[in-house]
This record gives structure tokens, sequence and C-alpha cells, in this order.
């Protein structure tokens, strides 16, 4: 196998990332169409997202775990049937109970998709981790970003069943995978790439460091992810009530905070490699702070504006924590990412419930105003010890 970046599999990972997660970020888009349609409570709405993260989170940490010992090149492929089904059953679902088994079973395809997909562009990334992650990552912003806007053009205009158009994106999405899959087969065949990945060069650290650095990580998740689930939730809502905008409008204004979300995500990668993960971790949380602060506080211009900033610097977090964690557990990169990819959904999922909660008992500006308060929590990554990889064993390479 030649050596070097696989920079035509990493991009069709992005891509894909980019259908599998624009496929998921119809579900929250559909949140006014659901609620108006079947006369949902603001919990009702959280309880469908904490259905959805779940089901994509829980199973994560043992497909990644299986695939380090029993890797399944064409288990992505099979991941993506499973959201073609989900988005079938969405788009007829005609009550409450089924529009959760039809979440749950998008959440399941996601759950096979993302740690062995993650495994993927780490084999492909020919030792550019950092840079291989914000390819692939962003790939999946960028498809947070557009499903709300082609939510706007075509679900709200047209209805629930509108949903069906996006399985051809599962269907493509399936096609691509099954040809990684083929290049995922020919790499274990070889064995040279994916050994490679198994040598990669150990952390310095001891295994009590290890443990208190991973600590603070699923820290800094709950802060990022605890915000970003409010804001992708409830932000259309929010202006909606506070500035009496339409529905459209509203999901436009979602759509410039997640393409923000994908911006600053492919800058985190670029900023990690050159300046250290530790520092990017750092500045993008505790450095949202004053923007999210300002948020709830501005007028419709000026708020859109600390959305946008905010949410570019945020988003660089992600995949600095994961490159820093597959660095402190080098030889279980399934595991560890599957960890915190479960923890990314899982987390969004309870901080939606809960904040829809808060909201049918409080008020949605209330939220916003103890939401923007999470990304103080970034203090602690001062705490993250630096790495320094041990020199690899002689003849181990």
């Amino acid at each position: 196998m030649k050596e070097g970046t696989a920079y035509a599999v990493l991009f069709a990972m992005g891509f894909c990332h980019l259908l599998n997660d624009m496929i998921q970020s119809v579900i929250p888009a559909m949140y006014p169409l659901l609620k108006d349609s079947f006369g949902f409570t603001f919990a009702q709405i959280g309880i469908i997202t904490l259905v959805f993260q779940l089901t994509s989170s829980i199973f994560q940490p043992f497909v990644g775990q299986y695939a380090d010992r029993h890797p399944q090149p064409y288990s992505l492929a099979a991941g993506m049937c499973f959201t073609l089904l989900g988005l079938l059953a969405l788009a007829f679902a005609p009550s409450f109970v089924v529009i959760l088994l039809a979440v749950a079973v998008i959440g399941c395809g996601s759950s096979v998709f993302h740690p062995e997909a993650s495994r993927v562009a780490q084999m492909a990334s020919g030792g550019r981790k950092s840079l291989a992650q914000s390819i692939f990552q962003v790939g999946g912003n960028g498809g947070s970003a557009i499903g709300p806007l082609l939510a706007a053009l075509i679900i709200i205009p047209y209805g629930q069943h509108a949903v069906g158009w996006f399985a051809f994106a599962a269907l493509l999405a399936s096609t691509i995978l099954v040809r990684v899959g083929c290049w995922y087969s020919l790499v274990l065949a070889q064995g040279d790439r994916l050994r490679r990945v198994r040598r990669a060069v150990a952390c310095s650290l001891s295994a009590r460091a290890v443990h208190r650095a991973l600590a603070i990580l699923v820290i800094m998740l709950f802060s990022k992810y605890f915000f970003t689930s409010c804001m992708t939730s409830y932000f259309t809502f929010f202006l909606i009530e506070k500035f009496g905008i339409t529905v459209q409008q509203s999901q436009y204004c979602l759509f410039a905070f997640l393409a923000a979300l994908a911006a600053g995500t492919l800058l985190g990668g670029y900023f990690g490699d050159r300046y250290g993960r530790k520092y990017v971790i750092l500045f993008s949380i505790l450095g949202a702070a004053p923007f999210t602060l300002a948020l709830p506080h501005l007028n419709l211009a000026w708020t859109l504006v600390m959305a946008v900033v905010s949410g570019l610097i945020i988003a660089s977090a992600f995949s600095a924590i994961l490159v820093y964690a597959t660095d402190l557990k080098p030889d279980k990169v399934g595991m560890i990412s599957g960890v915190f990819f479960g923890l990314m959904f899982g987390l969004g999922g309870i901080g939606s419930a809960f904040f829809g909660w808060l909201a049918d008992v409080t008020s949605i500006e209330f939220i916003f105003r103890i939401s923007t308060l999470l990304p103080l929590l970034g203090i602690i990554a001062v705490f993250l010890p630096n790495i320094k990889p041990l020199k690899p064993a002689a003849g181990a390479s």
C-alpha cells in the first residue's frame, strides 16, 4: 500500500459524514413543524432529542471497542441502511411513539457510523491525525449546517412526508461507503497501515494522569454540548419568541450558527497542529464565553453576530479534544472515538431534554441566560498536561 495521506478516502469519509449529519440535523429542524402538527410540549421535543441522542451514543463505545479488535469494512454501509429505514419511518410517522422509534433507528445508524469512520480517517491520515480528523469532522458540521437550510426549503413548505426525499442522501452515502469498504478491506489484507496505527507512539503520562486528563476532557464536552444542544434545539424558538420572525427565517439563522460550527472545526484542526491541542481546547471553550454571555441581551442583528462568533470559536474544540484523547490512548482509537462521539451525542440529548423541561417551567429566554454561562467551565483546561510522546521502541518501525 502506498505511503502517505489517502486524501481520496478522507474526502469520501468527510462527504459521507456530511450526508449523515445533514440527515440527523433534519430532526431538530423539524421541531417547529412537529410542535404545530402534533401539539407537542417543549418537554416532548426534548424527549425526541434525548431518544435520538442516546441511541446515537450508547452503542458507540462498544462498536468502537469491537472494531479495534475485529474491523468490519462494510459496517459503515450497513449503518447507513439503518439511517435510511429510520428516515422513511419518520416521514410517515403518525404519532409521538412512532416518531420516537424512527429517530431511535436513525440514532442506531449513527452509532455504527461514527467510531468506525473515525478509525478509517486515522488509517488514511498518513500520520497527520489532526488534519484527518478535521476533514472528517468538518464534513459532519457542514452537514449539520445544511440540514436546517434544506428543511426550510423542503420540509417546512411541503410537510412531514418530504423527509422521505432525504433517503436519497442515505442511499448515496451507502454506495460511497461500499467503495470505502473495498479500500478498507485491502488495507486490512496487506496490514501495513493497520500495523502503523497500532504502533502509534505511546503517551509518556502515568495511568493516573491519563485518567485525570480524560476526566477534564469529559467536562469540556459537557460545557460545549450542553450549550450547543440548547442552541441547536431551541435557538429557532428563542428568535421566534423574542423577535417575532417566521419559522423559515429562524431556520436560516440556525443555518448561520451551524455553518460557523463547520468553519470553526476546520480552524481548530489547523491551529491544533500548529500551536498544540491543549491551547486550542482552552481557547475554544473559554474564549467563546464573552460572546455567549452577551447573546441573550442584544437585538436581532447582534444576536446573530454573537451566535456566529461563539459557534466559530467553540466548534474548534471537538477535533482537538478527540485527537488529544486518542493521543492519551493511541492503541484504542476505535474505543476512544466511540466513547467521545457517544458522549457528544449523549450529552447533547440530555442537555436538550433538560433545557426543554426547564423551558416549560420557566421560559425560552431563561434557558438561554443559563446555557450561555457554560463556556466558563473551559477554564479547567489549564490543568490538562502537555503530552510528550515516548520514542518508539527499536525495531518497531
